[in-house]
């Protein structure tokens, strides 16, 4: 029976093996491949960003940033929130945390266009929020709370190169052995 025990808190504690759950489980005991976060930012770069979206890296990520922030600040409204909500409340939080490091890590690079169009950017993203925050009808704020469907892939992207001072293109579909439809191509 101890060796039992001993083996499953072995196996807990060498990450072989995780206690049940709700929740997301890790099934990689590594970090992504370099050629995988590469092939996912050339789809990420492929794919059109919706309108009114700075194309430039720098102004996106401010801009990713207050519509992440404007999300978690309707959620924030509710008087009375679930469980879910408040998950996806703190996700957001730790997303628009990771995009302003990503612009604070690049703030001594930025030129001052980039700075401006930065700001223009994120006060064009608060803006799509400042008639949803003002709503006094929670039921409408919760339903646009949950209606939020994200951010386009690039943002991550874009945050990873802004921090890094990546100034390379991206790669593209065929740098990365894919056609235009991002399936492998023949």
């Amino acid at each position: 029976m101890i060796a039992y025990a001993a083996a499953v808190l072995l196996s807990l504690v060498s990450g072989q093996a995780q206690p049940s759950q709700d929740g997301p489980i890790a099934t990689a005991n590594r970090a992504e491949s370099g050629e995988s976060e590469r092939t996912r930012e050339a789809l990420a770069y492929a794919r059109d960003l919706p309108p009114g979206a700075p194309r430039e890296d720098y102004p996106l990520v401010a801009w990713c940033e207050a519509l992440v922030s404007g999300h978690v600040a309707a959620g924030e409204s509710l008087s009375n929130p679930d469980e879910l909500d408040r998950e996806i409340m703190r996700l957001g939080r730790l997303e628009a945390a990771d995009f302003r490091a990503a612009l604070t890590a690049a703030e001594t690079r930025a030129t001052p266009a980039q700075k401006t169009a930065a700001a223009a950017a994120a006060a064009e993203a608060r803006a799509k929020w400042a008639p949803v925050l003002a709503n006094e009808d929670e039921a409408a704020r919760s339903q646009v709370f949950g209606l939020f469907y994200g951010l386009p892939g690039r943002c991550e992207h874009a945050a990873r190169r802004v921090r890094g001072n990546v100034t390379t293109p991206p790669a593209t579909l065929s740098d990365v052995g894919l056609d235009e439809t991002g399936a492998p191509s023949t």
